[in-house]
């Protein structure tokens, strides 16, 4: 009887609702099924990342220059090769002081959070969206506010209950792009239409961008970052999907800030 409850309960994460679907398969349906939802591609032998990455970890163990301490936000060189990777896609530069290295997207998520909380304030974040990242918020006592992404409009923000919901305690707007869970991939002008909304409402957008350039179909993968002259934006990313390397645990919060609009105190965070 014990087993039947569980098996009638709501599901109420992505991972809940794989289990409930597994265990619910009809026990004579032999037909195999594939996981959509499944976030590490390492543990398939079809995915593999480059050798080049392999062999640049090889000779760093090799070459004994990184074995003592290194600082809180990581080498100058890892840090600077990050900066150079986002400034391919952006028509102005990133510095390595932009850049924070982290020990996955995870923990850039959580150190984002934990630097914007205070008393009384408030997030924004995407329904559905990424659990871990409301856990965070949770922790550090901010008030949740959900928006909702607009299935018929390929999940794109809900920008008017964004502006419903937003008051002077707003501190940011969380957006998720290409999508997790759903998938899409935001166009050049909803993303303009983001960050102008947000400058309007005078907070930051943080942009997980962790399945950033790992996109198919019509749409391409445009970065958040290139509308931060217009708004301040927070860009989280790791190497754990596009090179297929989770365990490594290499992550980055990257403040993209050309106008200075942080330093001049305009946005509330």
């Amino acid at each position: 009887m014990g087993t039947n409850v569980l098996k009638t309960e709501t599901p109420t994460s992505i991972d809940d609702a794989v289990y409930f679907l597994k265990e619910n398969l009809n026990e004579g349906d032999h037909r195999p099924s594939i996981s959509f939802g499944f976030g590490d591609p390492s543990c398939f032998e079809c995915f593999r990342t480059t050798p080049v990455a392999e062999e640049a970890i090889v000779e760093a163990v090799r070459s004994a220059k990184f074995n003592s301490y290194a600082p809180t936000g990581g080498i100058l060189p890892a840090r600077r090769a990050v900066a150079d990777y986002l400034s391919r896609d952006l028509p102005y530069r990133l510095s390595p002081d932009d850049v924070y290295l982290t020990l996955g997207c995870n923990q850039a998520a959580e150190i984002t959070i934990e630097v914007l909380a205070r008393p009384g304030a408030n997030i924004l974040l995407p329904r559905p969206g990424y659990p871990d990242i409301e856990a965070y918020a949770i922790f550090n006592k901010l008030e949740i506010r959900q928006f909702d992404l607009l299935p018929e409009r390929g999940w794109e923000v809900d920008l008017d209950t964004i502006e419903a919901m937003s008051d002077e305690s707003t501190v940011a707007m969380v957006i998720i792009n290409p999508g997790n869970p759903s998938g899409s991939v935001y166009t050049y002008n909803h993303l303009n239409k983001i960050a102008e909304t947000a400058r309007k409402l005078g907070i930051v957008v943080i942009a997980d961008e962790v399945y950033g350039h790992l996109v198919y179909g019509s749409n391409p993968f445009v970065p958040m970052s290139l509308f931060a002259t217009i708004v301040p934006v927070i860009t989280l990313g790791s190497v754990s999907k596009r090179w297929m390397i989770p365990g490594w645990g290499l992550g980055w919060l990257v403040t993209c800030d050309p106008s200075g609009l942080l330093r001049k105190d305009e946005v509330k965070a």
